[in-house]
Parts: C-alpha cells; structure tokens; sequence
C-alpha cells in the first residue's frame, strides 16, 4: 500500500511540474520543505532496496550466486551495503 502513496506522490510531481511553467514553480516550492525532501529520499531509498534486492534474487535464480545458508547471508549483507550507499547518494541528491 505505501508503495502505490509513493508512486502517487512521485506521479503528482512530475504531472505538476510537467503541466506548465507556474505548475513547474509549484512542484519547486513543494519540493523546497524539509519534510518533501525527507518523504523523496524514503521513497527513492525503498526504491533502491527493491532493485538491489531485485537484482540479488535474479542472480539467485540464475545461479550466479551460491544456493548455501552462508551465500544467501553474504548477498544480503553485500545488498544492504549497496542499499545504504544508494541511500547516501539518494540523500545528496535530494538535498
């Protein structure tokens, strides 16, 4: 449910800023508070999360990675460590 708020949200904005030049201005403004910053960049981290997390089950799947307990910990850990540095990249480019 949060995800189709977030899709919602994001296609708001783009029709906003995309509708003309004052609703581009509006899309701005919204998007210049503190509390729209933080709402983009929890949603551009979740995201991020289930395409890394995506791509790790693809690669499970496909074989790439091992099919063992220690594997399946290691690829989790090596995705939350993406996940954290696309959150980081994510925050830089929202403020």
């Amino acid at each position: 449910m949060i995800t189709f708020v977030a899709v919602g949200i994001l296609l708001w904005l783009l029709g906003q800023s995309l509708s003309s030049p004052e609703g581009f201005q509006t899309a701005s403004a919204v998007m210049g508070s503190f509390f729209a910053k933080f709402i983009m960049w929890g949603i551009l981290t979740a995201l991020a999360y289930h395409v890394v997390v995506g791509v790790r089950h693809i690669m499970m799947d496909v074989g790439c990675l091992g099919e063992t307990l220690q594997a399946g910990e290691r690829s989790a850990n090596i995705s939350f460590v993406i996940t954290v540095v696309l959150s980081i990249l994510a925050g830089v480019l929202v403020w």
